[in-house]
């Protein structure tokens, strides 16, 4: 185990190795307790004492011009004289870089050399205290980790408010506290850190899992905010996911004002409550009754009930559902009334009358988050419009589905081809890359990695007719 050290600057053969000296120390403590104090430094350098503080801003330019001042990340070169007495009258020094030495001129450049001939300006040796808060997580697991353990150390983790979640390969496993420990100290606003010990889903069909907690309380209680919403959840009890606000952002992006959205999958409403909040009607249903229950938190929290609906039933009976409760709702006359901004002071005009939105008789969208098995949910669009050609008339498009799903990682046509594949085995119609307008063809949208040969896709496309209008079972 590492003492806590004291290292002289290089030897000028390089930035490189002049920088390296701001490495921390090598404390290969194994998996035992993260030692903090073992993390201090000191580092000789040089220092330009500013005689008259008016003068400071002047020599910075000039010696980050000339490359004489330090620079060097989360470190101000500006600091207190060394000298208690001097610090004490609010003198300050201007740190150098690890090649400029006090004792040799000849390492001075003219800008320095200018300054002390004008006694503005004096070289002098001044230590460097640096302790644990100075250094990043990558710094510290990497002076921690054996050197084996380096080319992939683990950085990278889900969030869901105070939470961070990590899912540590196998190797790692015995450094886990440590680095829980790490990612605590190190990371804003994170009070928790726990790591996932089985798959999402292999024992839920709700994709909630098991988890230990590495550090912090256990407390799954938290709040999160997507996409201009609030969020409050339970973490243990429902699916959460921060790496797909960009997912969800897309496709809440394609629907518009005063369209109806079916959210088969809807989890806690990350896609449902945002497009409820851009005048898009939702019928959102999750089969999680707690999801469902935080869902109902989300609509009232951001109050958009009226545009809204949550459901908690079972995927495949929900489709075909939403598709004949939209439109007893649209018979029924059911609409909304939408308050139009109200006039500018200035203006002494009539307050405008509140606009009428009533819900179409038809979906626009359905939507399909969870890639493990939503594919297999397509045969429920079977008959999900049967006796009902005539709402799509006129040119009318129909219903575009955006199902997720997982594939191979691969830079060709593998994947998509693989995803049309088993759409067409579902969905019971032949499909094929291309335009998702196109009935037949769909388009495949790359989501992100979520394993070094998997990724997540979004498959869109239109319900072909034959489909939609087919003899219900």
């Amino acid at each position: 185990m590492s003492q806590p050290e004291k290292e002289t600057q290089g030897s000028g053969e390089g930035k490189t190795q002049d920088m390296a000296i701001f490495s921390p120390p090598v404390v290969r403590s194994g998996a035992g307790a993260l030692n903090r104090a073992l993390f201090t430094k000191t580092i000789n350098l040089a220092a330009a004492a500013v005689n008259d503080n008016r003068h400071i801003s002047k020599y910075r330019k000039e010696l980050e011009h000339s490359k004489e001042l330090l620079r060097q990340d989360r470190l101000s070169p500006i600091v207190n004289h060394p000298d208690k007495t001097l610090a004490d009258q609010g003198k300050k020094c201007l740190l150098l870089s690890p090649s400029v030495k006090a004792p040799e001129p000849d390492t001075w450049g003219t800008a320095l050399k200018e300054g002390v001939e004008k006694k503005e300006l004096s070289v002098i040796p001044y230590e460097l205290q640096l302790n644990y808060d100075y250094w990043s997580y990558h710094d510290v697991i990497s002076s921690i980790l054996p050197e084996e353990l380096h080319d992939d150390i683990p950085s990278g983790f889900n969030t869901a408010g105070h939470v961070a979640h990590m899912n540590l390969r196998e190797r790692y496993i015995p450094y886990k506290k440590v680095i829980a420990e790490l990612i605590l100290d190190k990371t804003q606003n994170i009070r928790t850190v726990i790591n996932k010990v089985d798959n999402v889903g292999a024992e839920s069909e709700f994709r909630t899992f098991q988890y230990e907690v590495l550090a912090g309380p256990d407390d799954m209680q938290v709040q999160v905010t997507e996409n201009n919403c609030i969020f409050e959840f339970d973490y243990a009890k429902v699916y959460w996911n921060s790496k797909l606000e960009a997912e969800h952002r897309r496709l809440i992006n394609m629907f518009e004002p005063g369209e109806v959205v079916c959210d088969v999958m809807a989890g806690i409403g990350p896609f449902a409550v945002p497009a409820g909040k851009k005048g898009v009607f939702v019928w959102a249903n999750d089969m999680n009754p707690e999801s469902n229950k935080y869902m109902q938190v989300a609509i009232n929290r951001n109050k958009v009930s009226q545009y809204v609906r949550p459901f908690c039933q079972d995927g495949r009976t929900f489709i075909h559902h939403a598709a004949d409760s939209v439109l007893e709702a649209h018979n029924a006359g059911e609409h909304v009334l939408v308050a139009p901004k109200p006039p500018s002071r200035a203006k002494k005009a009539p307050k405008p009358e509140p606009k009428r939105v009533d819900i179409p008789p038809t979906i626009s969208h359905f939507v399909m988050n969870l890639p493990a098995t939503a594919i297999e949910f397509l045969g429920c669009y079977r008959g999900v419009y049967a006796g009902h050609e005539d709402l799509f008339k006129d040119g009318k498009l129909m219903p575009m589905v955006h199902v997720h799903c997982f594939s191979f990682k691969a830079d060709d046509e593998t994947p998509r081809n693989d995803i049309c594949e088993r759409i067409t085995k579902y969905l019971g119609f032949k499909v094929k890359p291309g335009n998702p307008d196109v009935e037949g063809e769909v388009a495949v949208h790359d989501v992100r990695d979520v394993a070094p040969a998997k990724r997540m896709f979004c498959a869109s496309f239109r319900i072909p007719r034959e489909v939609a209008f087919a003899k219900r079972d």
